[in-house]
């Protein structure tokens, strides 16, 4: 069986003691955690008109000039919004339990786009309402390739509104952070780390989409949403640091040490709470057949 060569100036340096090696080891038979961006490489390619307009821009007198970099930026600052409004829109799929953006983000990138184009038009010496026609019909195919906004908000049915909202709000809080320890883990350019840093996530992600079904559950896992994940952050911080200044197998080991309990502890959390969940309505099926059996009324049970 082939082995794949590995030494200290390779992409993955190998352990230095037998703990490290059965953690590279857990990694490497681990499936690997892909991070997709909603966005995509399309997006990329809408810089690409407001880069040659500009450029082209650059060819006429101060008027043309001026009215073509008005146009770029608009373009630019539409392209930049679509790949947010994309990114939203997916956090929003993504939750049993969210709110719709405070921005259309994809709306207004539709508009500025529409406006880019009709500028952009104007600049070939066309008549101003064939411009304006160019940029509605340019904001209708934005909308079209894109699509709008998510534009109402999302909960649970029977769940009261005030408990969505604080754990909507905490949920946000937390990601943040999560998102904080990524980039901090992504900077650094280790890709074991990296794929430790993806489980934790993973792991995460779980405990938060558990407390959007059951906001009840916030008060037993408030501690997980912000002091675990703060010192997680702070943790990240500090290895970083160390890790820019040159290789530290010992604190490289006792941060991994650390991602794997706090991937652990937030799985125990998750499952925890989904036992309680189904205790819970164990707990309310026993009560209704208790009334309706003090009613008169014959269950299926009663009735075997």
């Amino acid at each position: 069986m082939a082995q794949r060569y590995g030494g200290r100036y390779s992409p993955d340096p190998p352990p230095e003691d037998g703990e490290a090696r059965a953690a590279a080891h857990r990694l490497s038979t681990a499936p690997t955690r892909f991070r997709i961006d909603p966005a995509g490489a399309r997006v990329n390619f809408l810089y690409l008109p407001a880069a040659v307009l500009a450029f082209v821009a650059l060819g006429g007198g101060p008027e043309r000039l001026a009215l073509g970099l008005i146009g770029a930026g608009l373009w630019a600052l539409a392209a930049w919004l679509t790949r947010e409004g994309l990114r939203a829109e997916a956090a929003y799929h993504d939750r049993k339990v969210a709110r719709r953006p405070a921005l259309p983000r994809k709306l207004a990138a539709s508009l500025l786009t529409g406006a880019g184009t009709a500028v952009a038009a104007g600049l070939s010496g066309g008549d101003p309402l064939g411009a304006g026609l160019y940029g509605v019909i340019a904001a209708a195919l934005h909308v079209t390739a894109f699509g709008i906004d998510p534009l109402t908000d999302k909960g649970l049915p029977g769940v009261d509104e005030v408990q969505q909202g604080r754990v909507t709000r905490a949920v946000e809080q937390a990601e943040a952070k999560l998102a904080e320890i990524r980039r901090i883990a992504d900077r650094l350019g280790d890709r074991a780390l990296e794929e430790r840093v993806a489980g934790f996530e993973a792991a995460a992600q779980a405990l938060f989409r558990t407390l959007e079904s059951d906001p009840r559950d916030l008060s037993a896992a408030r501690r997980y949403l912000s002091v675990y994940l703060t010192g997680a952050r702070d943790a990240t911080a500090k290895y970083a640091e160390i890790a820019e200044r040159g290789p530290n197998a010992a604190a490289r080991r006792d941060y991994m040490a650390l991602l794997d309990d706090l991937e652990e502890n937030f799985a125990a959390r998750t499952r925890k709470l989904l036992q309680n969940d189904r205790a819970d309505l164990t707990v309310e099926i026993e009560v209704l057949r208790d009334r309706l059996r003090r009613e008169g009324l014959r269950t299926e049970d009663s009735e075997e």
